[in-house]
């Protein structure tokens, strides 16, 4: 068994940086070996600053690297496709931020190339890496709430990311790029899903209306058990970063997440308050660093991955599903998409 894994992160954005800097120096039985961005300029700059041996300008050489091991795909979704089967036909083992893929079809065409090469595949869902979450389902797993019957899973963010972004051309939209990861989390603990009924609106931005996309939705959850779920998508929480769950069950119920970042009341004639979540970095810095964490982990001891490529489809097509139902105005049911 190899004693470190040779790592090549393909694309170095704002998510890019995260996990390339932690695998700079903060994983053990990791050794960053190259970076690339199509902006050579930024991969030559970050490998001077976090001492990575190469940089290149495209993924296709560190394809061709034959000490790559693998790759942490972090380049945008809507070129994860032709990276990710690049990736597998070198014989990389890969790790791929979600969603995987802008469509249920390349998705599947993409896992099709990856068994095809016999290659690992780890797609990114750091929620499943919190300490919340993951506590939730241990006491999900001993009984303690009964059987679970209601799910609700909140999304806010502070403020809207740029146009470009929003755009769902580019990240597939409000419902299928912030929606995933509720939607995955929804799957996690209250098994598949059957029905979808979404609502939204562009209630906050209006200049969001010239990408077509929505600000503010709400996403009404069957799944095939009978039990119900509910997830609720913003850019304008306007606070803070707002990412919360609660699972009710028959004998209590469970509550993820916090609104208090630091662990501090300021107690005066004013009030009570204390300071809030800035954004996704703080909130999950520790969950992105345990999910590379165990990527790497799983390579070395030749286990499987903790998240699977059906679990990334499956969350696509809740997603696509939420946002057709929206586009269409009624219910869709998973079992005819």
């Amino acid at each position: 068994m190899a004693s470190r894994i040779n790592v090549g992160v393909l694309g170095l954005g704002r998510l890019g940086r995260v996990y390339a800097s932690n695998l700079a120096h903060r994983v053990p039985g990791a050794r960053l070996l190259a970076v690339a961005d199509t902006h050579a300029e930024i991969a030559e700059a970050f490998a001077k600053e976090f001492d990575v041996p190469r940089w290149y300008g495209n993924h296709h050489d560190v394809f061709a690297d034959k000490q790559v091991d693998a790759v942490a795909v972090l380049t945008p979704t809507s070129t994860h496709k032709e990276v990710v089967i690049g990736a597998a036909e070198s014989g990389k083992a890969i790790f791929c931020e979600k969603p995987i893929a802008m469509s249920v079809e390349d998705a599947r065409e993409m896992l099709t190339a990856v068994e095809k090469a016999g290659v690992f595949f780890q797609p990114g869902f750091q929620r499943r890496f919190d300490s919340g979450y993951i506590a939730a389902m241990k006491q999900m797993e001993a009984g303690v709430i009964g059987t679970p019957v209601v799910l609700t899973s909140t999304s806010r963010d502070p403020f809207r990311p740029s146009l470009e972004f929003c755009d769902p051309k580019v990240s597939g939209g409000l419902i299928a790029d912030m929606g995933i990861h509720d939607f995955d989390i929804a799957r996690m603990y209250m098994g598949g899903i059957k029905s979808v009924y979404a609502v939204g609106g562009t209630l906050a931005y209006p200049e969001m209306k010239s990408i077509g996309d929505i600000d503010n939705a709400i996403i009404s959850l069957v799944f095939r058990t009978g039990t119900l779920g509910a997830v609720h998508l913003s850019r304008n929480a306007v606070f803070g970063y707002d990412i919360r769950a609660e699972i009710w069950g028959t004998k209590g119920s469970l509550q993820i997440g916090y609104y208090r970042q630091t662990p501090i009341l300021v107690m005066t004639k004013a009030g009570i308050s204390h300071d809030v979540v800035p954004y996704f970095m703080e909130r999950f810095e520790s969950a992105y660093l345990a999910q590379i964490q165990n990527f790497v982990d799983t390579l070395l001891r030749g286990g499987e991955p903790a998240v699977s490529g059906i679990d990334a489809v499956e969350a696509i097509r809740v997603s696509h599903a939420a946002t057709r139902s929206f586009q269409e105005q009624r219910i869709v049911y998973l079992e005819t998409e």
